[in-house]
């Protein structure tokens, strides 16, 4: 696995708002945690901050207590009908976090996308709509590498990718890397790797921190310094409509989130990214 292939600096335009997929298409890995959580962090670290669920299932609308069959227009609408993003955006409970949500309709979006022009560049297109109006943009995908996961990656400066720190932990990254490959070559040149984060993890645990050691050894500094750990408040939050740093700022799940977007903002500060 060669990181450089990745890990080239490109010339994009940072001073709108800077799109983060949050990708990974083996299921249960903490994709939507993570996208609900860091997109709170960031707001709480005064960033204006954009959350769009682009996966049919929902979780992150409802983990952010939004009940996706009162919205009356959704990443669905923006998709299929080309309505704008900036008018399918909705506040939520995290002030300077807005949303656009997502219903269990995304999953024919697939099909009437497969008509139009430059379909996987649609939700490129909604995001040049609001991309002024925020700092970061994040895109929370399905467990799949379909049309509208190639959308979100096509949309995106970077992408997330969430670890589990289990045994089966590293199965399927070669399948998403050689997506990312295939979406920089023809879809979207400036696509990087924002970084590999490990999800789950348990201290206490061998294997955790040897697979965490793993990810280190294969991608060096494309593995973020702050991990997720297991905590059952994280896990609480989203069936009572909020993200962990309100449902419990103390608590394990609501620090590393912020201070894995601390992270973040230090980082593109420092390469003057944002």
């Amino acid at each position: 696995m060669h990181r450089e292939t990745f890990w080239c600096e490109t010339l994009v335009d940072y001073s709108m708002g800077k799109t983060i997929a949050i990708a990974n298409q083996k299921g249960g890995v903490g994709k939507t945690t993570t996208a609900i959580n860091l997109a709170a962090s960031l707001a709480m670290n005064k960033k204006r901050v954009l959350l769009i669920d682009a996966d049919p299932q929902a979780n992150a609308t409802s983990g952010l207590g939004i009940e996706p069959k009162q919205m009356s227009s959704t990443i669905y609408e923006c998709l299929v009908d080309d309505y704008p993003m900036h008018s399918a955006a909705v506040s939520t409970c995290v002030e300077g976090l807005h949303m656009v949500g997502s219903r269990i309709d995304l999953v024919g979006a697939e099909l009437e996308l497969i008509n139009k022009t430059d379909r996987e560049k649609v939700l490129r297109r909604g995001i040049e709509d609001v991309k002024a109006a925020y700092d970061y943009i994040l895109i929370d995908c399905s467990p799949s590498l379909g049309l509208i996961t190639v959308n979100a990656l096509t949309a995106a400066d970077s992408v997330i990718i969430p670890v589990q720190a289990e045994y089966f932990a590293l199965e399927g990254i070669s399948k998403l890397l050689n997506t990312v490959r295939i979406i920089k070559s023809k879809l979207n040149p400036t696509l990087r790797i924002e970084g590999f984060l490990l999800t789950m993890y348990d201290a206490r645990l061998r294997l955790a921190n040897q697979i965490y050691e793993e990810l280190k050894n294969h991608f060096g500094d494309m593995v973020f310094n702050t991990v997720i750990p297991r905590n059952i408040r994280l896990s609480e939050a989203p069936s009572h409509g909020l993200p962990a740093i309100l449902y419990d700022p103390n608590s394990r799940g609501a620090t590393s989130h912020l201070q894995l977007a601390k992270e973040l903002i230090t980082k593109d500060r420092v390469t003057g990214k944002k």
